[in-house]
């Protein structure tokens, strides 16, 4: 039986780089929402509201990426939506040129462009994995939030197994509302943590927080309604607006990634106080978005 397939474009092919992308997709053991195998990648998501396992891998011309339907198979599976997911995840339609330019009149960003050319930035078309992730990793390492984000999608995502591998869906928001928040105390969030994720998950499933309702937003719209829910600050609501709208101007100032970047960059011997992080970072304007996904990618092994 052949396997479904189907061909995204890449915007500025020239400017993509699937290998540096998968560097930064491969950046934990503990992801369990794709896999990396062989040079392609394998995840689950939705087409038409049915869950369907892909591959992605580079296309024959560099102007493509090729996905394969894995499962369900002998079914024609809808394309536009897996189109539209993969090319908000990959941010396949993205424009560098003018980043890139950039980065060579920015003396902290100066030289990024060379060492992680073809990086885009890696996107969660699901508002709310773009919001919770962001909740799930405050106050500790990324490590042991990158273990609770694995019991919390382990826990509470739909899953199948395809191939002998387990792949699963990040949890629902309607599933986390009908939560206690005490049912995650076995997993290790704090109390607080616990109750930040059902009360967003609610925000959610009563319409008050919508993917409609954010995508019609403006930046400033957008921050205020997220930063006015209980457990959302700058910071969460920038990574969210960042990851899931893909608002250029988004910066990350409370970001430990970010001040520790910017503190090997410059070789200082502290990380910089907010005042210094405002100075180095006004300039950056509608690159800010890029300009801290690249400054994160350095502090990952080559």
């Amino acid at each position: 039986m052949a396997l479904q397939k189907i061909l995204i474009p890449i915007r500025e092919a020239q400017h993509f780089s699937f290998e540096e992308c998968l560097r930064f997709l491969g950046r934990s053991d503990r992801e369990c929402l794709h896999y990396i195998r062989n040079g392609k990648v394998q995840r689950m998501l939705l087409s038409e509201g049915e869950p369907v396992v892909v591959e992605i891998a580079p296309g024959r011309k560099p102007d493509h990426l090729e996905v394969t339907v894995l499962a369900p198979l002998g079914v024609a599976i809808a394309e536009e939506p897996i189109k539209k997911f993969i090319t908000h995840w990959l941010h396949l339609d993205a424009s560098l040129q003018s980043f890139y330019d950039y980065t060579e009149t920015d003396p902290l960003l100066k030289g990024l462009a060379q060492e992680y050319h073809g990086l885009r930035l890696i996107g969660m078309p699901d508002l709310f994995e773009a919001i919770s992730w962001p909740i799930i990793g405050q106050q500790i390492n990324l490590a042991f939030a990158y273990t609770l984000r694995q019991r919390f999608i382990t826990n509470f995502g739909y899953h199948a197994v395809v191939n002998d591998t387990d792949f699963y869906l990040y949890p629902h928001p309607a599933v986390v509302a009908a939560l206690a928040p005490e049912q995650l105390a076995p997993m290790q969030f704090s109390r607080s943590k616990a109750l930040y994720l059902v009360e967003t998950a609610k925000q959610m499933a009563n319409g008050y927080l919508t993917e409609a309702v954010l995508d019609v937003m403006s930046y400033e719209a957008a921050l205020e309604r997220l930063v006015a829910i209980k457990g959302i600050g700058n910071w969460s609501a920038n990574y969210a607006l960042m990851k899931y709208r893909r608002f250029p101007q988004s910066v990350l100032l409370e970001d430990v990634g970010l001040q520790n970047a910017i503190k090997n960059r410059l070789d200082l011997e502290s990380k910089p106080s907010m005042t210094a992080l405002q100075e180095y970072t006004r300039p950056w304007k509608e690159h800010a978005a890029y300009a801290t996904f690249y400054l994160w990618r350095s502090l990952l092994p080559q």
